[in-house]
C-alpha cells in the first residue's frame, strides 16, 4: 500500500541529547535481523522470526519507507521507531481506521532501561507533529508488556480501550499532537 500521508521523506537526521534518528542504510540490515529474530524483543509481538527466513527475505536496505527511523547511539544502531499508516485490510480486531498512524518501536535488549525508547519516540512524535499538525497517533501494546505500558504513559498516550486479540489483552491508546495556534 502506498503511504497516503504527505510526509517529506527522508528528513534530515533528528538529533536528541544521546541519539540520532535517521533513514535506514545497508549497514543496518544485520541489526534489523537481530531485532526480528530476538525472542526477548518479540515476546509480546507473536514471537521471533527464524533468522534464516529473515536472511532470505529482508532487503539489502531494510525499512525504506516514510516514518521508519533507525535509532542510533554512538554510531551503532540500537533500535527502530516507526510511524506507519494503517492499511485498510488490517486485522478484523484492529481498532485503527485507514490512514491512522500507528507508533511502533523495537530496541535491542541491551538498550532497554536507559530511557532510549522514550527519547527516540518523543523525537519521532515531535517530528510527526511538525509534519502533520493535529494528526493523532495510535499505539497498541499487550497489557502484559509492562515496559510498553510505562512508555505509552510517559509519551502521553490516552487509553481508549482494552480488548482481547491475538490471544492476549491488548491496550489501545491515542496521542494527539498539539494543533498550531493561530
Amino acid at each position: 500500500m502506498a503511504d497516503p500521508r504527505p510526509l517529506a521523506w527522508p528528513p534530515a537526521p533528528i538529533r536528541t541529547e544521546r541519539l540520532v534518528l535517521r533513514e535506514s542504510q545497508a549497514r543496518d540490515r544485520a541489526t534489523v535481523i537481530e531485532l526480528s529474530a530476538s525472542p526477548e524483543v518479540n515476546a509480546y509481538l507473536g514471537g521471533p522470526r527464524p533468522r534464516a527466513e529473515l536472511e532470505r527475505a529482508l532487503p539489502e536496505v531494510p525499512g525504506q519507507r516514510r516514518g521508519w527511523f533507525v535509532v542510533e547511539r554512538d554510531g551503532a544502531m540500537i533500535g527502530t521507531v516507526q510511524l506507519k499508516p494503517h492499511a485498510p485490510d488490517g486485522p478484523a480486531n484492529c481498532r485503527l481506521e485507514a490512514g491512522d498512524t500507528e507508533l511502533g518501536y523495537l530496541f535491542l535488549p541491551q538498550a532497554w532501561g536507559h530511557g532510549y525508547a522514550t527519547e527516540a519516540c518523543t523525537a519521532a512524535l515531535d517530528w510527526f507533529a511538525d509534519a502533520l499538525p493535529g494528526e493523532p497517533v495510535v499505539l497498541y501494546t499487550q497489557t502484559a508488556n509492562a515496559g510498553s505500558m510505562r512508555l505509552a504513559e510517559k509519551l502521553g498516550f490516552t487509553e481508549v480501550e482494552r480488548f482481547e486479540a491475538w490471544g492476549a489483552e491488548q491496550w489501545f491508546g491515542v496521542w494527539s499532537s498539539p494543533t498550531p495556534s493561530g
